[in-house]
């Protein structure tokens, strides 16, 4: 096997991929060789992939958005699930509404998303392969984003469920994103030098380290990983201990 990660020939589709963590996994996919198609509600001053304008919480849209990558490029080889965030709100004083909100996009839209690439992948010679964007949200309490971390768990369990389900035609795999640096990563983490104190490797993830982890399970060099999720954190998160012991 050639330890070559270039995708060209391929046709991509990321969620949410014009800004952030998404404008990262793009720039890889391109570098690779891919065709990259991303989607969102509104259409970006600037994209360096095809833009198609889509709600992925509504099934329609996704529907008509899959139908229309197919249509002008033949073929829908990767998706990568990546649309997703939560704001900051408590339970106890938030609405119903925004957690339907936040499950949607989170978790039934991935759903939904898979599905209609199922549907063309599965009738492709080659196969397909998926790649949901998880969060360490989904493995410990999530205080502020409780359903956006109940969400994130159960797209971790329908990764799996799927991979069993679309074998062998579709392999079907997530990433457990920490703490990564991008525009909106001061709403979260409002002084980076401290935060990075807690990770194990010392610092934030750049969007391009995910996006080249995207690359690695979309590709070849990937052909026996299914129903896997890769770990993508910078070591995790120190234990509470060793914050006690600083303080002794």
């Amino acid at each position: 096997m050639s330890l070559d990660l270039r995708l060209e020939g391929s046709v991509a589709l990321v969620t949410g991929g014009t800004r952030g963590v998404g404008a990262g996994i793009t720039r890889t996919l391109l570098s690779a060789g891919a065709e990259v198609v991303t989607c969102g509600r509104t259409e970006p001053e600037e994209s360096e992939a095809d833009f198609l304008p889509c709600d992925v919480r509504d099934p329609e849209q996704v529907g008509q958005l899959v139908a229309r990558i197919v249509e002008r490029f033949g073929a829908l080889d990767i998706l990568v699930n990546n649309a997703g965030g939560a704001p900051y709100a408590e339970v106890a004083s938030s609405s119903p509404r925004l957690h339907e909100k936040i499950v949607s996009l989170n978790l039934l839209a991935p759903l939904n998303l898979a599905r209609e690439a199922n549907s063309v992948m599965q009738q492709q010679e080659k196969g397909g392969s998926i790649v949901n964007i998880s969060s360490i949200s989904a493995t410990r309490p999530s205080p502020g984003t409780a359903s956006y971390g109940a969400a994130k768990a159960g797209l971790d369990n329908l990764t799996a469920t799927l991979a069993v389900e679309w074998a062998p035609k579709v392999r079907v795999n997530a990433l457990t994103l920490g703490m990564v640096r991008t525009e909106l990563a001061a709403a979260h983490y409002p002084d980076d030098a401290v935060v990075a104190r807690t990770v194990p490797l010392g610092r934030l993830a750049e969007p391009d380290e995910v996006g080249a982890c995207v690359a690695f399970l979309a590709s070849p060099l990937a052909s026996y990983v299914s129903g896997a999720t890769l770990q993508v954190h910078g070591g995790g998160e120190l234990p509470p201990v060793m914050y006690a012991k600083e303080d002794k």
